[in-house]
């Protein structure tokens, strides 16, 4: 078990894991619509994935144009009333087919705004691919079209994914599950 800052920290995807996942994800990606290829990576927890799987992409012959997009989940407390934008793409939508991409899809409410809002500018097609579908805990009706693992109801934390903005740095998903 690794020991990151003094806290024990149990693998729950490896880095061999979540690198062929991503191979077998972009595979699915190619195969699908494309024409006009628009990732849209959403910080900042994707980050590490994001990057992963655009690469991924290119050696499987895509070259899509990749932009970023913040969102911010609002409320009082711990419920969320809605989501923000906290920094917008700059690039036109409309009538391209659009990738969303995320480190986990949990109850659905950030990936649904971002969809909805990228068909209201005018997308012909959005997709969403995630590394890590946590399904328990969904409250909107919305599936990935590409996961790479279920997640069991963990608080996970790696490749890209922090507490307190730490951890984001592992090459794994992994569970704090004590101090060392």
């Amino acid at each position: 078990m690794p020991v990151v800052r003094g806290k024990n920290i149990d693998p729950l995807f490896t880095a061999e894991q979540i690198a062929e996942r991503n191979d077998a994800m972009a595979k699915q990606i190619a195969e699908g619509p494309t024409k006009d290829l628009l990732v849209i990576a959403v910080l900042k927890g994707s980050f590490i994935f994001a990057a992963d799987l655009i690469r991924a992409l290119h050696n499987n012959g895509l070259a899509p144009e990749v932009e970023f997009i913040t969102l911010s989940s609002y409320g009082t407390g711990t419920v969320s009333q809605g989501v923000r934008i906290v920094k917008d793409i700059d690039s036109d939508v409309k009538d391209r087919d659009v990738l969303l991409i995320d480190d986990i899809l949990e109850s659905g409410r950030t990936l649904l705004f971002a969809k909805e809002l990228l068909f209201e500018r005018g997308a012909r097609n959005v997709t969403i691919a995630v590394l890590l579908d946590k399904s328990v805990k969904r409250k909107e009706k919305l599936e990935a079209d590409y996961v790479g693992f279920e997640c069991p109801d963990y608080f996970v934390v790696g490749y890209g994914m922090d507490v307190a903005y730490a951890f984001r740095e592992l090459p794994f998903v992994g569970v704090v599950t004590g101090d060392a």
